[in-house]
């Protein structure tokens, strides 16, 4: 009883310290460190803390979370993202609602090059925003659509947050990047049904844009191929089974700091800069890691999570009500916590319940990816709409939470689909890999 007080007393402080600011990797620490000095004495802390962060910092795997950055800021900085947005401007722009349909496919193609939701949101609303204000867009629809679109940016591969679930569940990062595909695209598809919707009800709040000519589209295209070239390349030869994450993350860096410097789209400051970026990045999410290695053993020496998963599995709600309710928390919990802070706290304590229920744990990791999306567009924390607003200062942060609420939707409708056919993300990983445990 007194350990699980302890466990529960930790997760208070814990939540305390992210409130206040304190960053995620530094209040686990705190948190970890003083809990198992707690209940199993100093000389136990000490030899977790050594033994854990060089343990973690030695897994080769890892290598992807940098290359992977190093990926995203070297698109960036390379206006392969404008490129993106101006190829698909030239297919669907001329129809109503078409600069935001471009905008949605812009952020799934820059997606699959930089891995990171926020980056997505930021560099797809400073790209099209001015277009579509220029258009007469309605402010609400914009903005709501660089936010939902940006959120693609943690599901369709390469994710951080995938690799992140996979060093916590020991998951393989190569099942989870495949099974993230079909579902990213379902997503996609379901945001373009949302826009489609909206502009259908209100057609002011989404204007036809002027046709492009066919030299114009032709040079778009062209325009675009580096990039699609490198997504084909990277995520072709990783589905292929050509390429391990890794590898397939190195080819891609090379390949756009190449065609970056051939194109004179970016310099050796860029490089730097880039190279920069990606260390202080790779630096903050190796932090939370190590940070939630010296956590997680504190909670399995409270029993916190064998107590919330004997409550659930005792609860007689069946596996899909508990499922039902993990979904809920993640939900309420999205709305005040950051993803990785929610990931690191919450799978020590879900996962072995979701395991021992019989679900898939790579179709998990879907749902919870899908779900960490939606919390980036709740209120009162929704990281996306905080960095839309950012770009577009002239728009209140309530007109864009509402414009956001109908792809919320989308993404809950998205959830209830993946569940009802988990083969949407399990098909692809059992096609390439074999067929996983369940």
């Amino acid at each position: 009883m007194a350990d699980t007080l302890s466990g529960l007393a930790g997760i208070l402080a814990l939540l305390a310290l992210i409130l206040l600011r304190v960053p995620v990797a530094f209040a686990m620490f705190a948190v970890g460190f003083v809990g198992i000095w707690a209940l199993s004495g100093l000389p136990v802390a000490m030899g977790l803390l050594a033994s854990e962060t060089f343990t973690l910092a030695s897994k080769f795997e890892l290598i992807v979370i940098p290359l992977f950055i190093l990926m995203g800021n070297l698109a960036s900085r390379g206006g392969m993202s404008r490129a993106l947005y101006e190829a698909a401007f030239a297919l669907v722009g001329r129809f109503r609602g078409g600069l935001a349909q471009a905008t949605l496919l812009g952020c799934g193609a820059f997606s699959a090059l930089c891995g990171s939701s926020i980056a997505s949101a930021l560099t797809m609303g400073k790209v099209s925003l001015g277009e579509m204000e220029r258009y007469g867009y309605a402010p609400r629809l914009a903005t709501a659509t660089v936010a939902a679109g940006g959120t693609l940016g943690i599901l369709i591969p390469p994710s951080t947050g995938f690799v992140l679930y996979a060093i916590l569940t020991e998951q393989s990062i190569g099942r989870l990047f495949l099974a993230g595909f079909l579902p990213g695209l379902l997503l996609l598809g379901l945001f373009m049904a949302v826009v489609t919707l909206i502009c259908w009800r209100r057609p002011g709040a989404g204007p036809a844009g002027a046709p492009v000519a066919r030299a114009a589209a032709r040079r778009a295209m062209i325009g675009a191929l580096p990039g699609l070239s490198v997504i084909l390349v990277t995520i072709g030869g990783l589905y292929s089974g050509l390429f391990s994450p890794v590898e397939s993350a190195a080819v891609g860096a090379g390949l756009l700091a190449i065609l970056g410097l051939a194109r004179r789209g970016i310099g050796l400051r860029d490089l730097w800069d880039a190279g920069r970026d990606c260390a202080l990045t790779s630096a903050s999410v190796m932090l939370i890691l190590i940070g939630a290695h010296l956590f997680n053993p504190f909670m399995a020496l409270s029993h916190i999570p064998q107590d919330i998963g004997a409550a659930l599995t005792g609860s007689g709600l069946g596996p899909w009500g508990v499922m039902a309710l993990i979904v809920l928390c993640y939900l309420v919990l999205g709305m005040f916590m950051d993803g990785f802070a929610m990931l690191v706290l919450t799978l020590p304590v879900f996962f072995p319940v979701v395991t021992a229920l019989g679900f898939d744990p790579i179709w998990f990791g879907v749902i919870v990816m899908v779900v960490l999306e939606m919390g980036l567009i709740s209120p009162p924390v929704g990281m996306n709409v905080f960095i839309v607003h950012s770009v577009a200062r002239h728009v209140p942060q309530g007109v864009i939470y509402r414009g956001v609420a109908p792809f919320w939707l989308a993404m809950l409708a998205g959830v209830a689909i993946l569940s009802v056919f988990p083969a949407i993300a399990t098909a692809l990983p059992d096609w390439v890999m074999g067929p996983g445990l369940r």
